[in-house]
C-alpha cells in the first residue's frame, strides 16, 4: 500500500478544479504521467474510484465529490499553518509570556513593552508580576518565556541575562532626623520602627542579610506585602521602610525622604532568566533584546538622583 502524501492530495485537488489532466499537470509542474501514477496511487490506497475519464474529459465520482471539498479545505489550512509559522520563525508574530518582579512589573517593564509593541505591532507581550520564588518556578515549569529578578547564576536550570544594579533606599516620613544625614547607614536605624515587605519578598531578604552582617536581627514593626502599601504606612509617620530605586518614580514619594544606603550587601542584581536547554521563539528572543536595551537607557540609578528628597 502505498503511504499517502501531500502531492497525492494536491493532485487530487489540482484535476479537480481543471477538469482535465493536461491543464492539472501544467498548473503542478509536473508531467501528466507522473500526475496520472499520483492519482492511480491515490485510489488504490483509499480503495475507491474518484475519477471517471476519458479522452476527452475527467469528472469527479460520486465519492470524489464528497472528497473534493474536504482535500481543498485540507490544502487550505495546511497553507495557513505554514504561512504563520513562518511569520512566527521571522519574530514578526507571536506571544511572549514574561513573569518578574512587582517593583520592576510596575515600573520599567511597562515603557519597554510600549515600546516594544510600536517596533512589533504582531507580538503579545503577557506580563505576569509575582514575588521572586514564584517567577523562578514559573520559568523552570516553563509556564513563562522569561523571568525578571534577583536570581543568582549557580543553579543550573536557569540562564541568565543581566538587566541592572538596583541599590535599595530608606524612605522616612517629614520631619524625621533622617532628613539632615546626606548618608545613612544601616547602624544608624537599628532603633527606628520598621516597616518591612513580607518575608517571601526579594527585598526583605537581602535588608533581613543586610542587617544580619552587621550583628542585628531586624524586627519588623509592620509588615507588608506591597510597596505602596509600605509607602503608605511610612506617610502615615508609623516607621521607615527600605525600597529598591527601581519601585517607584519621584512623585510616588509624595514630600516623603529617602537616601541610597551605601552598605555592602543592599545592591540586588536584576536579571532576566529562562529555561536552560530550552529554545527561545523568535519573538521571545526580540523581547529579550528589546528587554536588555530598555534597562540600559532606563536605569534606577539615574533616577535616583532625583529621589533624593526632604
Amino acid at each position: 500500500m502505498t503511504n499517502l502524501n501531500l502531492r497525492h492530495f494536491e493532485a487530487f485537488a489540482a484535476i479537480a478544479t481543471a477538469g482535465n489532466f493536461t491543464r492539472a499537470a501544467q498548473a503542478l509542474h509536473v508531467s501528466q504521467p507522473a500526475l496520472t501514477v499520483q492519482i492511480r496511487q491515490l485510489e488504490e490506497t483509499i480503495g475507491v474510484r474518484l475519477l471517471d475519464r476519458n479522452t476527452r474529459s475527467v469528472k469527479l465520482t460520486r465519492i470524489g465529490q464528497q472528497l473534493s471539498p474536504v482535500i481543498q479545505r485540507l490544502l487550505r489550512e495546511i497553507d495557513s499553518v505554514i504561512l504563520n509559522a513562518r511569520e512566527l520563525a521571522t519574530g514578526d508574530r507571536g506571544t511572549v509570556s514574561v513573569a518578574g518582579l512587582p517593583s520592576v512589573c510596575s515600573t520599567i517593564l511597562p515603557r519597554i513593552i510600549a515600546e516594544f509593541r510600536q517596533q512589533q505591532p504582531g507580538i503579545t507581550v503577557s506580563l505576569r508580576d509575582a514575588v521572586a520564588q514564584v517567577v523562578l518556578a514559573q520559568v523552570k515549569n516553563e509556564e513563562v518565556d522569561l523571568g525578571i529578578g534577583s536570581f543568582a547564576d549557580a543553579d543550573p536550570a536557569i540562564q541568565v541575562v543581566p538587566l541592572f544594579n538596583d541599590k535599595m533606599r530608606v524612605v522616612f516620613p517629614p520631619g524625621s532626623p533622617l532628613a539632615a544625614r546626606r548618608s545613612i547607614q544601616l547602624k544608624q536605624l537599628i532603633t527606628a520602627p520598621m516597616i518591612l515587605m513580607s518575608q517571601q519578598s526579594s527585598v526583605r531578604i537581602l535588608v533581613d542579610r543586610a542587617f544580619q552582617s552587621i550583628g542585628h536581627f531586624p524586627v519588623p514593626a509592620y509588615e507588608a506585602s506591597y510597596m505602596s502599601t509600605a509607602i503608605g504606612m511610612v506617610r502615615a509617620g508609623l516607621g521607615i521602610t527600605f525600597l529598591p530605586t527601581s519601585a517607584f518614580e519621584p512623585s510616588e514619594l509624595g514630600g516623603l525622604g529617602s537616601r541610597i544606603l551605601q552598605e555592602p550587601g543592599l545592591t540586588r542584581r536584576i536579571v532576566a532568566i529562562r529555561k536552560s536547554g530550552r529554545t527561545l521563539s523568535p519573538a521571545a528572543t526580540g523581547f529579550l533584546k528589546a528587554l536588555v536595551a530598555g534597562c540600559s537607557t532606563s536605569r534606577p540609578a539615574s533616577r535616583a538622583r532625583r529621589t533624593v528628597a526632604s
